[in-house]
Protein backbone atom coordinates (compact mmCIF):
# COMPACT_ATOMS: atom_id res chain seq x y z
CA UNK A 1 0.00 0.00 0.00
CA UNK A 2 2.12 3.10 -1.65
CA UNK A 3 1.66 5.94 0.83
CA UNK A 4 3.43 9.47 0.59
CA UNK A 5 3.73 12.92 3.06
CA UNK A 6 3.71 16.32 2.17
CA UNK A 7 4.48 18.73 4.55
CA UNK A 8 1.80 21.38 4.73
CA UNK A 9 3.21 23.55 7.81
CA UNK A 10 5.18 22.50 10.86
CA UNK A 11 2.11 21.16 12.07
CA UNK A 12 -0.02 19.57 9.35
CA UNK A 13 0.57 17.02 6.72
CA UNK A 14 -1.36 15.55 4.01
CA UNK A 15 -0.68 12.10 3.74
CA UNK A 16 -1.49 10.22 0.20
CA UNK A 17 -2.36 6.43 0.15
CA UNK A 18 -3.10 4.02 -2.54
CA UNK A 19 -5.08 0.82 -1.81
CA UNK A 20 -5.08 -1.91 -4.62
CA UNK A 21 -8.48 -3.20 -5.39
CA UNK A 22 -6.76 -6.44 -4.44
CA UNK A 23 -6.30 -5.32 -0.90
CA UNK A 24 -9.60 -4.13 -0.94
CA UNK A 25 -10.99 -7.62 -2.16
CA UNK A 26 -11.73 -8.70 1.23
CA UNK A 27 -13.95 -6.00 2.40
CA UNK A 28 -15.94 -5.91 -1.01
CA UNK A 29 -16.85 -9.42 -0.69
CA UNK A 30 -17.91 -8.88 2.77
CA UNK A 31 -20.19 -5.91 1.75
CA UNK A 32 -21.77 -8.00 -1.26
CA UNK A 33 -22.51 -10.90 1.58
CA UNK A 34 -23.86 -8.01 4.06
CA UNK A 35 -26.02 -6.69 1.42
CA UNK A 36 -27.03 -9.73 -0.23
CA UNK A 37 -28.59 -10.88 3.13
CA UNK A 38 -30.26 -7.47 3.65
CA UNK A 39 -32.29 -7.37 0.18
CA UNK A 40 -35.39 -9.50 -0.75
CA UNK A 41 -35.10 -10.30 -4.62
CA UNK A 42 -37.63 -12.20 -6.53
CA UNK A 43 -35.93 -15.01 -8.06
CA UNK A 44 -33.02 -15.34 -5.41
CA UNK A 45 -32.98 -16.64 -1.77
CA UNK A 46 -31.97 -14.43 0.90
CA UNK A 47 -27.93 -14.32 1.30
CA UNK A 48 -28.35 -15.38 -2.31
CA UNK A 49 -28.27 -12.80 -4.82
CA UNK A 50 -25.29 -12.68 -6.88
CA UNK A 51 -22.95 -9.24 -6.76
CA UNK A 52 -23.84 -8.61 -10.25
CA UNK A 53 -27.19 -8.40 -9.66
CA UNK A 54 -26.46 -6.20 -6.59
CA UNK A 55 -24.28 -3.67 -9.08
CA UNK A 56 -27.21 -3.65 -11.01
CA UNK A 57 -29.59 -2.79 -8.90
CA UNK A 58 -27.74 -0.42 -6.31
CA UNK A 59 -24.99 0.34 -8.18
CA UNK A 60 -21.24 -0.61 -8.08
CA UNK A 61 -20.26 2.52 -6.48
CA UNK A 62 -22.25 1.65 -3.52
CA UNK A 63 -20.93 -1.46 -2.64
CA UNK A 64 -17.01 0.06 -3.12
CA UNK A 65 -18.09 2.55 -0.54
CA UNK A 66 -19.24 0.83 2.00
CA UNK A 67 -15.90 -1.29 1.61
CA UNK A 68 -13.68 1.67 1.89
CA UNK A 69 -15.33 3.11 4.61
CA UNK A 70 -14.73 -0.10 6.28
CA UNK A 71 -11.62 -0.48 5.88
CA UNK A 72 -10.84 3.16 6.27
CA UNK A 73 -9.37 2.65 9.81
CA UNK A 74 -7.27 0.44 9.30
CA UNK A 75 -6.25 1.80 5.94
CA UNK A 76 -5.39 5.35 8.01
CA UNK A 77 -3.76 3.74 10.50
CA UNK A 78 -1.11 1.53 8.27
CA UNK A 79 -0.29 4.97 6.85
CA UNK A 80 0.38 6.71 9.71
CA UNK A 81 2.42 4.08 11.05
CA UNK A 82 4.61 3.96 7.93
CA UNK A 83 5.06 7.84 7.88
CA UNK A 84 6.33 8.00 11.40
CA UNK A 85 3.96 11.18 12.11
CA UNK A 86 1.88 11.62 15.56
CA UNK A 87 -1.77 12.84 14.62
CA UNK A 88 -3.31 14.90 16.77
CA UNK A 89 -6.67 14.64 15.89
CA UNK A 90 -9.03 13.32 13.70
CA UNK A 91 -8.03 13.30 9.77
CA UNK A 92 -9.90 14.97 6.44
CA UNK A 93 -10.32 12.44 4.03
CA UNK A 94 -10.28 12.91 0.52
CA UNK A 95 -11.05 10.03 -2.36
CA UNK A 96 -9.40 11.22 -5.16
CA UNK A 97 -8.72 8.71 -7.68
CA UNK A 98 -11.11 5.80 -8.00
CA UNK A 99 -9.88 3.25 -10.61
CA UNK A 100 -12.49 0.27 -10.34
CA UNK A 101 -10.55 -2.98 -9.97
CA UNK A 102 -7.29 -1.16 -10.16
CA UNK A 103 -7.34 0.76 -7.37
CA UNK A 104 -8.68 4.05 -4.88
CA UNK A 105 -6.45 6.77 -3.82
CA UNK A 106 -7.05 8.63 -0.57
CA UNK A 107 -5.58 12.10 0.66
CA UNK A 108 -5.75 12.13 5.04
CA UNK A 109 -5.08 15.72 5.78
CA UNK A 110 -3.95 15.98 9.58
CA UNK A 111 -2.59 17.95 12.63
CA UNK A 112 0.20 16.49 13.87
CA UNK A 113 3.19 16.77 16.88
CA UNK A 114 5.65 19.36 15.62
CA UNK A 115 9.40 18.35 15.27
CA UNK A 116 11.28 20.16 18.40
CA UNK A 117 14.28 18.93 20.41
CA UNK A 118 13.68 18.18 24.24
CA UNK A 119 16.42 20.11 25.93
CA UNK A 120 18.53 19.21 28.32
CA UNK A 121 16.39 18.37 31.52
CA UNK A 122 19.12 17.28 33.45
CA UNK A 123 20.42 21.08 33.53
CA UNK A 124 17.74 22.36 35.42
CA UNK A 125 18.05 23.93 38.44
CA UNK A 126 14.76 25.01 40.63
CA UNK A 127 13.80 26.49 44.42
CA UNK A 128 10.98 25.72 46.08
CA UNK A 129 10.18 26.66 49.69
CA UNK A 130 11.35 24.93 52.83
CA UNK A 131 8.92 22.34 54.80
CA UNK A 132 8.03 24.21 58.31
CA UNK A 133 7.45 22.41 61.20
CA UNK A 134 4.06 24.40 61.43
CA UNK A 135 2.30 23.80 64.88
CA UNK A 136 0.11 26.06 63.59
CA UNK A 137 -1.30 23.47 61.03
CA UNK A 138 -1.19 20.95 64.01
CA UNK A 139 -3.36 23.04 65.73
CA UNK A 140 -5.72 23.77 63.05
CA UNK A 141 -5.94 19.91 62.68
CA UNK A 142 -6.66 19.12 66.24
CA UNK A 143 -9.47 22.46 66.42
CA UNK A 144 -11.18 20.58 63.18
CA UNK A 145 -11.55 17.57 65.03
CA UNK A 146 -12.90 19.38 68.41
CA UNK A 147 -15.17 20.79 66.09
CA UNK A 148 -16.28 17.60 64.18
CA UNK A 149 -16.55 15.90 68.01
CA UNK A 150 -18.35 18.95 69.45
CA UNK A 151 -21.90 18.76 70.65
CA UNK A 152 -24.94 21.14 70.90
CA UNK A 153 -26.38 22.33 74.60
CA UNK A 154 -29.73 23.95 74.16
CA UNK A 155 -29.86 27.35 76.50
CA UNK A 156 -32.61 29.53 77.18
CA UNK A 157 -31.32 33.12 76.28
CA UNK A 158 -31.20 35.68 73.91
CA UNK A 159 -28.22 35.11 70.84
CA UNK A 160 -24.91 35.94 71.61
CA UNK A 161 -22.07 35.62 68.90
CA UNK A 162 -20.40 32.43 68.64
CA UNK A 163 -24.09 30.27 69.47
CA UNK A 164 -25.38 28.03 67.31
CA UNK A 165 -29.33 28.67 66.45
CA UNK A 166 -32.09 27.48 64.14
CA UNK A 167 -33.77 30.08 62.41
CA UNK A 168 -36.66 30.70 59.81
CA UNK A 169 -36.09 33.27 57.05
CA UNK A 170 -38.28 34.94 55.15
CA UNK A 171 -37.36 37.38 51.87
CA UNK A 172 -39.43 39.94 50.39
CA UNK A 173 -39.74 42.05 47.97
CA UNK A 174 -42.24 45.54 48.01
CA UNK A 175 -44.52 43.60 51.05
CA UNK A 176 -44.63 40.37 48.52
CA UNK A 177 -42.75 37.09 49.95
CA UNK A 178 -40.19 35.53 47.83
CA UNK A 179 -40.74 31.66 47.64
CA UNK A 180 -36.89 31.55 46.52
CA UNK A 181 -35.53 33.75 49.58
CA UNK A 182 -37.62 31.83 51.99
CA UNK A 183 -36.30 28.32 54.61
CA UNK A 184 -37.20 26.90 57.63
CA UNK A 185 -35.30 25.58 60.42
CA UNK A 186 -31.91 26.93 59.24
CA UNK A 187 -28.93 26.46 61.62
CA UNK A 188 -26.39 28.92 61.50
CA UNK A 189 -22.98 29.84 63.43
CA UNK A 190 -23.39 33.52 65.29
CA UNK A 191 -20.10 35.26 63.67
CA UNK A 192 -19.26 32.55 60.64
CA UNK A 193 -20.71 34.51 57.98
CA UNK A 194 -21.34 33.09 54.33
CA UNK A 195 -25.21 33.82 54.37
CA UNK A 196 -26.50 36.85 54.08
CA UNK A 197 -25.08 40.32 55.09
CA UNK A 198 -26.91 41.74 58.45
CA UNK A 199 -27.55 38.31 59.83
CA UNK A 200 -25.13 38.27 62.80
CA UNK A 201 -26.45 42.04 63.69
CA UNK A 202 -30.18 41.08 63.39
CA UNK A 203 -30.35 37.77 65.28
CA UNK A 204 -27.52 38.73 67.88
CA UNK A 205 -29.61 39.95 71.02
CA UNK A 206 -32.82 37.80 70.13
CA UNK A 207 -34.90 35.32 71.82
CA UNK A 208 -36.45 32.68 71.34
CA UNK A 209 -39.70 33.69 68.89
CA UNK A 210 -38.53 37.27 68.51
CA UNK A 211 -38.07 38.46 65.25
CA UNK A 212 -35.82 41.00 63.15
CA UNK A 213 -36.17 42.43 60.19
CA UNK A 214 -33.17 43.52 57.37
CA UNK A 215 -32.25 44.50 54.13
CA UNK A 216 -29.84 42.50 52.39
CA UNK A 217 -28.50 41.67 49.03
CA UNK A 218 -28.97 37.77 48.22
CA UNK A 219 -25.85 35.85 46.98
CA UNK A 220 -27.46 33.02 45.55
CA UNK A 221 -30.25 31.75 43.20
CA UNK A 222 -32.38 33.00 40.82
CA UNK A 223 -32.44 36.24 42.47
CA UNK A 224 -28.92 36.65 42.79
CA UNK A 225 -27.88 39.98 43.49
CA UNK A 226 -31.41 41.47 44.80
CA UNK A 227 -31.49 43.51 47.81
CA UNK A 228 -34.58 41.97 49.57
CA UNK A 229 -36.63 42.44 53.13
CA UNK A 230 -35.77 39.59 55.21
CA UNK A 231 -37.39 38.63 58.77
CA UNK A 232 -35.52 36.31 60.43
CA UNK A 233 -37.26 34.60 63.73
CA UNK A 234 -35.14 32.68 65.85
CA UNK A 235 -36.39 28.92 67.24
CA UNK A 236 -33.71 27.89 68.95
CA UNK A 237 -30.17 29.07 70.99
CA UNK A 238 -27.49 26.50 71.61
CA UNK A 239 -24.17 26.73 72.41
CA UNK A 240 -21.12 24.21 71.23
CA UNK A 241 -19.51 22.26 73.43
CA UNK A 242 -15.94 21.34 72.33
CA UNK A 243 -14.59 18.05 74.22
CA UNK A 244 -11.07 19.05 76.06
CA UNK A 245 -7.92 18.03 74.55
CA UNK A 246 -6.96 15.08 77.14
CA UNK A 247 -6.18 11.98 76.79
CA UNK A 248 -9.95 10.54 76.25
CA UNK A 249 -10.43 12.69 73.44
CA UNK A 250 -7.19 11.11 71.55
CA UNK A 251 -8.53 7.93 72.30
CA UNK A 252 -12.17 9.17 70.47
CA UNK A 253 -10.93 10.57 67.67
CA UNK A 254 -7.56 8.31 66.65
CA UNK A 255 -5.75 4.82 67.57
CA UNK A 256 -3.61 6.59 70.09
CA UNK A 257 -4.28 6.11 73.94
CA UNK A 258 -2.58 9.87 74.76
CA UNK A 259 -2.31 13.17 73.72
CA UNK A 260 1.20 13.30 73.11
CA UNK A 261 0.56 10.32 70.99
CA UNK A 262 -1.78 11.98 68.75
CA UNK A 263 -0.12 15.73 68.63
CA UNK A 264 2.72 13.47 67.17
CA UNK A 265 1.27 11.63 64.22
CA UNK A 266 -0.73 15.13 63.18
CA UNK A 267 2.97 16.48 63.30
CA UNK A 268 3.96 13.68 60.70
CA UNK A 269 1.20 14.21 59.01
CA UNK A 270 0.94 17.92 58.57
CA UNK A 271 5.17 17.24 57.60
CA UNK A 272 4.37 14.92 55.23
CA UNK A 273 1.52 17.20 53.49
CA UNK A 274 3.97 20.39 53.58
CA UNK A 275 6.32 17.48 51.46
CA UNK A 276 3.23 17.03 48.98
CA UNK A 277 2.83 20.63 48.66
CA UNK A 278 6.68 21.31 47.80
CA UNK A 279 6.82 18.03 45.38
CA UNK A 280 4.00 19.48 43.61
CA UNK A 281 5.67 22.81 43.54
CA UNK A 282 8.82 21.65 42.27
CA UNK A 283 7.08 19.81 39.46
CA UNK A 284 5.11 22.94 38.44
CA UNK A 285 8.53 24.82 38.34
CA UNK A 286 10.47 22.18 36.93
CA UNK A 287 7.99 21.85 33.70
CA UNK A 288 7.33 25.38 33.55
CA UNK A 289 10.97 26.10 32.98
CA UNK A 290 11.62 23.08 30.51
CA UNK A 291 9.29 24.62 28.68
CA UNK A 292 10.24 28.24 28.37
CA UNK A 293 13.67 26.58 26.83
CA UNK A 294 11.84 25.20 23.70
CA UNK A 295 9.74 26.55 20.54
CA UNK A 296 7.05 24.38 19.82
CA UNK A 297 4.59 25.57 17.20
CA UNK A 298 1.20 24.83 18.29
CA UNK A 299 -1.68 22.85 15.94
CA UNK A 300 -3.78 25.98 15.02
CA UNK A 301 -6.95 23.55 15.01
CA UNK A 302 -5.53 21.42 18.39
CA UNK A 303 -4.84 24.23 20.09
CA UNK A 304 -8.79 26.22 19.20
CA UNK A 305 -10.10 22.42 19.82
CA UNK A 306 -8.19 22.90 23.78
CA UNK A 307 -9.45 26.67 24.17
CA UNK A 308 -12.89 25.74 22.93
CA UNK A 309 -13.17 22.90 25.67
CA UNK A 310 -12.13 24.98 28.57
CA UNK A 311 -13.88 28.04 27.55
CA UNK A 312 -17.27 25.62 27.48
CA UNK A 313 -16.23 23.84 30.99
CA UNK A 314 -15.84 27.57 32.36
CA UNK A 315 -19.40 28.22 31.39
CA UNK A 316 -20.83 25.12 32.43
CA UNK A 317 -19.95 25.74 35.84
CA UNK A 318 -20.92 29.15 36.13
CA UNK A 319 -24.11 28.11 34.53
CA UNK A 320 -24.46 25.42 37.20
CA UNK A 321 -23.80 27.84 40.25
CA UNK A 322 -25.87 30.53 38.88
CA UNK A 323 -23.01 32.94 37.99
CA UNK A 324 -22.37 34.87 35.24
CA UNK A 325 -18.57 35.84 34.42
CA UNK A 326 -19.26 39.19 34.70
CA UNK A 327 -20.46 38.12 38.83
CA UNK A 328 -17.58 36.08 39.38
CA UNK A 329 -15.07 38.79 38.53
CA UNK A 330 -17.20 41.07 40.41
CA UNK A 331 -17.30 38.45 43.54
CA UNK A 332 -13.49 37.39 43.49
CA UNK A 333 -10.07 39.08 44.02
CA UNK A 334 -8.73 39.85 40.77
CA UNK A 335 -9.70 43.20 39.23
CA UNK A 336 -9.81 41.26 35.21
CA UNK A 337 -11.77 42.42 32.92
CA UNK A 338 -13.78 39.47 30.96
CA UNK A 339 -11.31 39.86 27.96
CA UNK A 340 -8.38 39.94 30.23
CA UNK A 341 -10.26 36.65 32.02
CA UNK A 342 -10.31 35.07 28.74
CA UNK A 343 -7.16 36.13 27.20
CA UNK A 344 -5.84 34.33 30.25
CA UNK A 345 -7.48 30.99 29.95
CA UNK A 346 -6.41 30.89 26.09
CA UNK A 347 -2.81 31.56 27.14
CA UNK A 348 -3.30 28.72 29.50
CA UNK A 349 -4.18 26.38 26.87
CA UNK A 350 -1.30 27.11 25.21
CA UNK A 351 0.65 26.41 27.87
CA UNK A 352 -1.30 23.29 28.59
CA UNK A 353 -1.05 22.10 24.93
CA UNK A 354 2.87 22.33 25.07
CA UNK A 355 3.49 20.57 28.05
CA UNK A 356 1.51 17.73 26.85
CA UNK A 357 3.46 17.77 23.76
CA UNK A 358 6.61 18.12 25.52
CA UNK A 359 5.56 15.00 27.94
CA UNK A 360 4.60 12.97 25.07
CA UNK A 361 8.12 13.46 23.13
CA UNK A 362 10.19 12.75 26.46
CA UNK A 363 8.19 9.15 26.75
CA UNK A 364 8.65 8.55 23.36
CA UNK A 365 12.50 9.06 23.36
CA UNK A 366 12.85 7.42 26.42
CA UNK A 367 10.48 4.62 25.41
CA UNK A 368 8.52 4.98 28.99
CA UNK A 369 5.87 2.25 28.62
CA UNK A 370 2.85 1.30 31.01
CA UNK A 371 2.22 -1.69 32.61
CA UNK A 372 -0.63 -3.06 33.87
CA UNK A 373 -0.04 -2.06 37.29
CA UNK A 374 1.14 1.56 36.54
CA UNK A 375 -3.34 1.20 35.13
CA UNK A 376 -4.07 -0.53 38.30
CA UNK A 377 -2.76 2.15 40.54
CA UNK A 378 -4.05 5.10 38.26
CA UNK A 379 -7.57 3.60 38.60
CA UNK A 380 -7.28 3.37 42.28
CA UNK A 381 -6.24 6.85 42.49
CA UNK A 382 -9.09 7.82 40.53
CA UNK A 383 -11.60 5.50 42.85
CA UNK A 384 -10.12 7.34 45.73
CA UNK A 385 -10.47 10.88 44.39
CA UNK A 386 -13.32 10.76 43.61
CA UNK A 387 -15.31 8.48 46.01
CA UNK A 388 -15.93 5.82 43.88
CA UNK A 389 -14.82 1.94 44.27
CA UNK A 390 -11.64 0.63 42.19
CA UNK A 391 -14.65 -1.57 40.23
CA UNK A 392 -16.68 1.36 39.10
CA UNK A 393 -13.71 2.86 37.94
CA UNK A 394 -12.81 0.15 35.77
CA UNK A 395 -16.49 -0.39 34.44
CA UNK A 396 -16.10 3.59 33.63
CA UNK A 397 -13.26 3.05 31.92
CA UNK A 398 -14.79 0.28 29.55
CA UNK A 399 -17.99 1.83 29.24
CA UNK A 400 -16.41 5.20 27.83
CA UNK A 401 -13.87 4.18 26.09
CA UNK A 402 -10.88 5.56 28.16
CA UNK A 403 -8.56 3.32 27.91
CA UNK A 404 -6.29 4.79 25.55
CA UNK A 405 -7.16 8.54 27.64
CA UNK A 406 -6.10 7.17 30.78
CA UNK A 407 -2.37 5.17 29.04
CA UNK A 408 -1.85 8.80 27.93
CA UNK A 409 -2.15 10.40 31.76
CA UNK A 410 0.19 7.75 33.15
CA UNK A 411 2.66 7.73 30.63
CA UNK A 412 2.79 11.54 30.58
CA UNK A 413 2.74 11.35 34.53
CA UNK A 414 5.80 9.11 33.93
CA UNK A 415 7.51 11.27 31.66
CA UNK A 416 7.27 14.08 34.32
CA UNK A 417 8.25 12.37 36.70
CA UNK A 418 11.74 11.10 34.98
CA UNK A 419 12.14 15.02 33.99
CA UNK A 420 11.93 16.34 37.98
CA UNK A 421 14.37 13.71 39.29
CA UNK A 422 16.86 14.50 36.95
CA UNK A 423 16.21 18.21 37.79
CA UNK A 424 18.11 19.27 40.75
CA UNK A 425 15.77 21.12 42.78
CA UNK A 426 16.69 23.05 45.88
CA UNK A 427 14.80 24.71 49.28
CA UNK A 428 15.23 27.89 50.05
CA UNK A 429 18.19 27.50 52.63
CA UNK A 430 19.63 26.04 49.07
CA UNK A 431 19.62 22.28 50.10
CA UNK A 432 19.63 19.85 47.55
CA UNK A 433 15.95 17.73 47.56
CA UNK A 434 16.08 14.21 46.86
CA UNK A 435 13.63 13.37 44.47
CA UNK A 436 13.54 9.66 44.69
CA UNK A 437 11.83 8.60 48.37
CA UNK A 438 8.45 10.00 48.85
CA UNK A 439 5.64 7.93 48.82
CA UNK A 440 2.03 8.87 47.55
CA UNK A 441 0.94 10.04 51.28
CA UNK A 442 4.15 12.43 51.51
CA UNK A 443 5.66 9.87 53.81
CA UNK A 444 9.56 8.66 53.11
CA UNK A 445 10.34 5.19 51.92
CA UNK A 446 11.98 3.14 54.54
CA UNK A 447 15.84 3.90 55.13
CA UNK A 448 15.28 7.15 54.28
CA UNK A 449 15.23 10.20 57.08
CA UNK A 450 14.31 14.06 56.91
CA UNK A 451 18.01 15.16 56.98
CA UNK A 452 19.36 12.98 54.31
CA UNK A 453 16.12 13.34 52.19
CA UNK A 454 15.51 16.70 52.99
CA UNK A 455 12.20 17.21 52.07
CA UNK A 456 11.84 14.93 49.12
CA UNK A 457 10.13 15.48 46.01
CA UNK A 458 8.05 14.22 43.31
CA UNK A 459 6.87 10.59 44.11
CA UNK A 460 8.18 7.35 41.15
CA UNK A 461 6.29 7.64 37.99
CA UNK A 462 3.09 5.77 39.26
CA UNK A 463 2.58 8.77 42.33
CA UNK A 464 3.60 11.54 40.06
CA UNK A 465 0.56 13.72 38.07
CA UNK A 466 -0.85 11.39 35.55
CA UNK A 467 -2.39 14.33 33.53
CA UNK A 468 -0.34 17.80 33.69
CA UNK A 469 -2.88 20.38 32.51
CA UNK A 470 -0.60 23.24 32.66
CA UNK A 471 3.35 24.09 33.93
CA UNK A 472 1.55 25.72 36.85
CA UNK A 473 -1.15 23.36 37.25
CA UNK A 474 -4.15 25.13 38.77
CA UNK A 475 -6.57 25.06 36.24
CA UNK A 476 -8.24 28.82 35.27
CA UNK A 477 -11.60 26.59 35.26
CA UNK A 478 -10.89 24.90 38.39
CA UNK A 479 -10.64 28.55 40.06
CA UNK A 480 -13.73 29.57 38.71
CA UNK A 481 -15.34 26.64 40.29
CA UNK A 482 -14.02 27.38 43.36
CA UNK A 483 -15.77 30.93 43.27
CA UNK A 484 -18.24 29.27 42.26
CA UNK A 485 -18.47 27.34 45.79
CA UNK A 486 -18.31 24.49 43.53
CA UNK A 487 -14.78 23.05 44.52
CA UNK A 488 -11.06 24.56 43.38
CA UNK A 489 -9.06 21.42 42.20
Amino acid sequence: MPSTVEKLSPTRVKITVEVPFAELKPALDKAYREIASQVNIPGFRAGKVPPLVIDQRFGRGMVINEAFNKSLPDLYGKAVQESGVVPLGEPEIDITKLEDNDLIEFTAEVDVRPEFEVPDFEGISVQVDNVEADEARVEEQIDLLRQRFSTLAEVERAAEDGDVVTIDLVGAKNGEELAEATAEGVQYKIGSGGMLDGLDDAVTGLSVGESATFSSELVGGPLRGETVDVTVTLQKVSVQELPEVDDEFAQLVSEFDTVEEMQEDLRTTVQNMGRLEQAADARDKVLEELISRVEIDLPEKVLQSEIDARHQQIQNQLAQAGLTLDQYLEDGDTEQTAEEFWADIDARSAEALKAQLLLDQVADDREIGVEQNDLTQHIFRKAQQSGTSPEQEMQHMLEHNHMGEWMTEIRRGKALAMIVEAATVTDADGNEINLKFLREDGSLDDGQDAESADSPDSPDSPDSPDSPDSPASPDSADEVEDTAEADKA
